[in-house]
């Protein structure tokens, strides 16, 4: 009711486990003022994320025009959610929530069908049908699946679930790199040294279809003028993963050190070196 006081822990179990849009526009006014401007703090998170289908007018998901996403989106959001929010991330796989001493049970009916389901969010609307974003990790792999426009409550369950069950059957997920390995060496020019290691920010996991690991093939694009001085963590090249010749994921290829200019003769000795390069 207006004027309660509620903690945040509430409002955020009324959103996530009850779908309350009571709750959506509290914490909207809350923390943006409106929940116009609110909108537009999602929409900016959107982008920086890279939900380029997605635009938001307002908190609850509630129908209009101009308030849209797409499946690939809401993955994506999915995705984001669970690995830079894992303690928060866990209220998602909560069955039950009592507040003012009424009890109501979580929306997703899978958590309570497949325990390796640990969430994540249910929505219907009539322009949009019933609609569920789910995620699951079995033997160490974690899938997402996204349904929409379902037309029932139990359809979006068995699609979600058909999903989930395909996945886990026909893929299968490869830690190919760990942060920090050297993947390449890059000649180096105007320095005291003649290469630099070109190393990856994070680990890197692939997942792809079983009995395919073999087909998997790594190339590296490195830049060819890499002149002193090169700050590290420098971008200098591309990591490619090539699977049957689609590049299935690439990864930035930075400078694992500092590498300050040369000495004059060094300098000079790689400027005739440059000059036999063009």
């Amino acid at each position: 009711q207006e004027g309660t006081r509620v903690k945040l822990e509430d409002i955020l179990r009324g959103i996530i486990i009850q779908s309350g849009n009571d709750a959506s526009v509290a914490l909207a006014e809350h923390i943006a003022g409106s929940e116009d401007v609110f909108a537009d703090l999602m929409n900016q998170h959107a982008l920086r994320l890279g939900m380029l289908d997605t635009n938001f007018v307002n908190a609850t998901g509630w129908p209009h025009e101009d308030h849209y996403t797409s499946a690939k989106d809401l993955a994506k959001l999915t995705r984001v959610l669970i690995e830079r929010f894992p303690e928060h991330y866990k209220i998602y796989s909560e069955k039950t929530f009592t507040y003012n001493e009424i009890s109501q049970r979580n929306r997703n009916k899978l958590l309570f069908r497949d325990k390796t389901v640990d969430g994540v969010k249910t929505g219907h609307t009539t322009a949009a049908g019933y609609c569920m974003v789910t995620s699951a990790i079995r033997d160490n792999m974690r899938l997402i699946a996204v349904v929409m426009g379902a037309d029932s409550k139990n359809s979006r369950v068995k699609s979600s679930q058909t999903i989930l069950n395909y996945g886990y059957r026909f893929f299968q997920t490869h830690k190919l790199y760990e942060a920090g390995d050297v993947i390449a060496n890059a000649m180096i020019f105007r320095a005291d040294i003649d290469s630099v290691g070109l190393t990856i920010q994070d680990d890197i996991y692939i997942t792809i279809p079983r009995g395919q690991y073999d087909k998997l093939e790594p190339t590296v694009e490195i830049d060819k003028r890499i002149i002193a001085p090169i700050e590290k963590n420098s971008k200098l090249g591309v990591l490619n993963i090539m699977l049957s010749d689609i590049n299935i994921k690439s990864v930035s290829l930075l400078a694992n050190n500092t590498i300050s200019k040369g000495s004059i003769f060094n300098q000079l000795k790689d400027q005739i070196r440059l000059l036999l390069i063009n």
